[in-house]
């Protein structure tokens, strides 16, 4: 607290002979906002409402209430930048710790693992004093061309929003806020200033608004920040049916409403259209006239000559400043607030633990893998993304990592006594020159065993900010590389390191395939230690992983990215994901929930009872797993529900409404209950504006993935 503040808080205690009541932590929140709001001045509200540099808003000095600090943090707390540009600050001590990236932590399927993960990365927002950690993304993975994907946790409401939840409660744990994004619609990066998305309220209510209600309601987000798409015409960082409507209106919440940075375009939808702190509009004050270019903010001096004048009634305003001061008695004043802590040992093992969960096995043909140390001997690796690191660029995802574990480094070290020979293959630079084709093919016939390394780069076109991919195809050559292994070696694994789906024309000629993910500081070591067989892979997709973009809704109908005047119907509405393919009865790459093991699992005795003690609107599901290998492992258990279509015009041929990951170790037998209720059954009535359940047979159905499905259960809804 500054000396001004502090001689302030004297003068009113003196008079009072008590704290003010904002300054009392004990206190309730509610009084405590109050008691500052009718002790600031016009001026510092307005102050109080937009940035003051690229990722800060000013406190009240006056009154000792601090300011808000926000931190880019899709897989780490991002560096110190300067105050009015992107570029860093060159700060020496603001290196984190690397987090593998949210697609990843889905692929987990793992409640505790993302509650881990929040705790981790709100300690190292905490320890910096940031107050408002910008994230999850929870937009739902609608398109493999999406350059965010990676960011988000995808396609599935119910999986998104299930590992959701205990991220937030995690982050917030911390007494650090996370602003939940992008709200709502922002499926892609193209024209993502300029689409406006026409879509149902069928499609909007169970598809795309579904994990925001579970982050904002269920897990109590202090803040969320909107996205730079339109919706029926307004951006939607003030929009008068997403913010006031839905969030505000229908769910009742009291956070803050956050502009994505440049997302405010219009003074009067800014000031009556939900959006409470504006950050971002722009940075240099000269090319508005102006020394500071804070004062032009929507939310600025517009707004006080408004108020001033009668023209905006002061409650507008005041429910605005209620809720920043919501966010900083939740954080920065608040009691107890722990000191948190920065590339600790235990935020490094976490990270390795939701890599190593996250990593999927998608092939394993004659058991290539794991590849034991003590059999390989003479090993080739093959690829640029093997040693390249993948912290710079993707512009939001952009870190500083105190350290980063390549993959190279992580099979140097996983294979101790072999003589390992890496080749680049391909590279993203057109000054570097790589090995014949020939050449590698050549080692490939020497070595025990090949592993090929490929995917995606933090960068423009791939996996980054800004601007989608064109295509699904691996850049640089990369296909024709693995074209040509195969056949030279039966012991050949391919490792992708991406965020999202690309296409694999060589699928059914490579033996063994996994998705690595990008998995941040301890990439290698996770990564390898799948290979060796030291970590059995449990992690399954979280997306469809599509043979080409025919076979995804949003490009079958034929509107994405949208029309010439960047309007864009969603024509394929609620069917995003498996839910298209199951309608369309087309047979993908590797469906939705898809994961191999070492080991395998046999299913049994499928049955569904009420829940003991609760109202007849519950039920468990319950199915018996075996282990029945010969080496311990997880499996996710995966419940889907299908519904009577009634007299609806449409509905999904089954949805995911639950999930279990188990442990069991060689020849071990568990029972897995997953509990359901009647909100797994409701369908959103447009009629209605509510959800709605239909009389009729529903079946609850047990899957190992969205097309491997063990056993099922029909019941009756009355």
């Amino acid at each position: 607290m500054s000396v001004a503040a502090v001689m302030c808080v004297a003068s009113l205690s003196a008079q009072k002979n008590e704290l003010p009541i904002y300054l009392d932590e004990n206190a309730p929140i509610e009084e405590r906002v109050e008691d500052a709001l009718q002790r600031m001045t016009l001026d510092e509200k307005i102050a109080f409402i937009h940035a003051q540099s690229k990722f800060s808003a000013p406190g009240v000095p006056r009154l000792g209430i601090p300011e808000v600090w926000c931190t880019d943090s899709s897989h780490g707390i991002r560096e110190e930048v300067l105050w009015d540009k992107w570029s860093g600050a060159d700060w020496t001590n603001d290196a984190c710790t690397a987090f593998p990236g949210l697609v990843c932590l889905a692929a987990t399927w793992d409640t505790e693992m993302a509650s881990r993960y929040g705790v981790a990365i709100g300690e190292e927002a905490r320890y910096r004093n940031k107050n408002v950690l910008l994230g999850p993304g929870v937009n739902i993975y609608r398109t493999p061309l999406c350059g965010r994907n990676h960011e988000y946790m995808g396609e599935d409401p119910y999986l998104v929003s299930t590992m959701t939840v205990p991220y937030i409660k995690g982050v917030q744990s911390n007494h650090v806020a996370t602003c939940v994004k992008h709200f709502a619609l922002n499926n892609q990066e193209n024209r993502r200033h300029s689409t406006n998305v026409e879509i149902s309220d069928r499609a909007l209510y169970e598809i795309y608004l579904p994990a925001f209600k579970a982050a904002t309601v269920d897990a109590g987000s202090w803040s969320i920040m909107g996205a730079y798409m339109k919706y029926k015409n307004q951006h939607c960082c003030h929009n008068q049916y997403l913010l006031n409507d839905i969030l505000k209106g229908e769910w009742g919440w009291d956070g803050v409403v956050i502009s994505d940075w440049g997302g405010t375009h219009d003074t009067h939808q800014a000031i009556y259209n939900g959006l409470d702190l504006e950050f971002g509009t722009w940075t240099d004050g000269l090319s508005q006239g102006r020394k500071n270019a804070y004062d032009s903010y929507h939310l600025a001096d517009t707004l006080r000559s408004l108020v001033k004048s009668g023209d905006v009634p002061v409650e507008v305003l005041n429910d605005k400043v209620r809720r920043v001061l919501r966010l900083v008695f939740r954080t920065t004043m608040s009691a107890n607030r722990p000191y948190g802590s920065f590339v600790s040992p235990e935020h490094s093992a976490a990270a390795l633990a939701i890599a190593q969960g996250g990593i999927v096995l998608l092939k394993n043909e004659n058991k290539v893998l794991p590849m034991n140390p003590s059999k390989v001997k003479k090993l080739l690796v093959v690829g640029d993304v093997a040693t390249a690191s993948m912290m710079k660029s993707g512009s939001s995802t952009t870190l500083k990592a105190k350290y980063e574990i390549l993959p190279l480094d992580g099979i140097r070290a996983a294979y101790p006594e072999a003589e390992i020979t890496y080749m680049k293959g391909y590279s993203p630079s057109k000054n570097d020159k790589v090995e014949r084709v020939a050449d590698i093919v050549a080692e490939a016939h020497k070595a025990d065993a090949v592993i090929f390394f490929g995917g995606l780069y933090y960068r423009g076109g791939q996996d980054a900010e800004g601007v989608d991919r064109a295509s699904m195809e691996l850049p640089y050559g990369q296909d024709k590389i693995v074209e040509a292994l195969c056949g030279a070696n039966p012991n050949f694994a391919v490792v992708m390191v991406s965020g999202t789906g690309v296409a694999m024309p060589w699928k059914d000629k490579v033996p063994a395939i996994v998705q690595g993910w990008h998995c941040g500081s301890e990439a290698g070591t996770a990564i390898s230690s799948v290979l060796t067989g030291e970590v059995n892979p449990s992690g399954k997709l979280p997306y469809t992983y599509y043979t080409n973009l025919e076979q995804c809704g949003a490009h079958a109908l034929g509107d994405y990215p949208g029309d010439e005047k960047h309007h864009q119907v969603y024509r394929d509405d609620i069917f995003v994901g498996y839910r298209y393919i199951d309608r369309e009865d087309i047979t993908p790459n590797f469906p939705f929930g898809h994961g191999l093991s070492y080991t395998t699992f046999e299913y049994d005795n499928v049955r569904i009872n009420r829940a003991k003690g609760t109202a007849n609107s519950k039920f468990v599901v319950s199915v018996d797993v075996t282990n029945s290998g010969d080496v311990d492992g997880k499996e996710i258990v995966q419940l889907y529900v299908s519904a009577p279509k009634g007299d609806l015009p449409y509905r999904a041929v089954k949805e995911l409404k639950g999930f279990a990951k188990v442990d069991l170790k060689a020849g071990e037998t568990k029972t897995v209950n997953i509990p359901m209720d009647f909100s797994s059954l409701a369908y959103f009535d447009e009629q209605m504006h509510d959800w709605n359940v239909l009389p009729g047979t529903y079946k609850a159905i047990i899957g190992a993935s969205s097309q491997d499905l063990r056993g099922e259960v029909s019941f009756e809804i009355k």
